[in-house]
């Protein structure tokens, strides 16, 4: 510690202050350590009275987790039984969806079937319509023939009968023989 040379008083003084300021620190330090001592014996004594307060009450703490565990799991079972129900309700409305959508296929195809037997039904009706037609042409076009080729023996006949002189056919030739004297 360096004092002031000039004055005295200064010195006496700063040496007052110095040691006013010395015995403050060393109270303030003091009232320091006092809180800290204090503080960590609460510290301690909390602890302690805890611990206690623990051990009192141990078995109806245990109780208690032991109730808040089988609620918690209580509820967990009732929130997975109901996620289960869930699950298969929309399984069952899947499956539903699915039945519904194969019956309206089935449908469509039964319907599409019953379209193309209806279908093949005129078509082969139309074809017998058809071949009827034609048997029936080919019948008359062999009547016709038939016609024609007894009208051409019919003729022929004639021009043989006429040709024969058969029938009366052609007028009769007289051929006499006569003298002329």
């Amino acid at each position: 510690m360096s004092f002031p040379k000039n004055d005295f008083c200064r010195t006496a003084s700063y040496v007052a202050v110095s040691g006013i300021s010395t015995g403050r620190r060393q109270q303030e330090i003091e009232e320091k350590l006092i809180e800290e001592e204090t503080a960590r014996r609460v510290e301690e004594l909390v602890a302690k009275r805890v611990e206690e307060e623990l051990e009192k009450r141990k078995d109806e703490i245990e109780r208690e987790v032991l109730r808040r565990v089988e609620e918690a799991k209580r509820i967990m079972e009732k929130q997975l039984l109901e996620e289960l129900e869930r699950q298969r309700q929309a399984e069952l409305a899947a499956q539903k969806a699915r039945e519904e959508e194969e019956r309206a296929k089935r449908e469509e195809l039964e319907r599409i079937l019953e379209e193309n037997n209806r279908k093949i039904a005129e078509a082969q009706a139309k074809l017998a319509e058809e071949q009827l037609k034609i048997v029936e042409e080919q019948r008359k076009i062999h009547e016709e023939r038939m016609k024609l080729e007894q009208e051409r023996q019919r003729q022929q006949k004639e021009e043989q009968k006429i040709i024969l002189g058969k029938g009366k056919s052609r007028p009769k030739l007289s051929f006499s023989l006569k003298s002329q004297d």
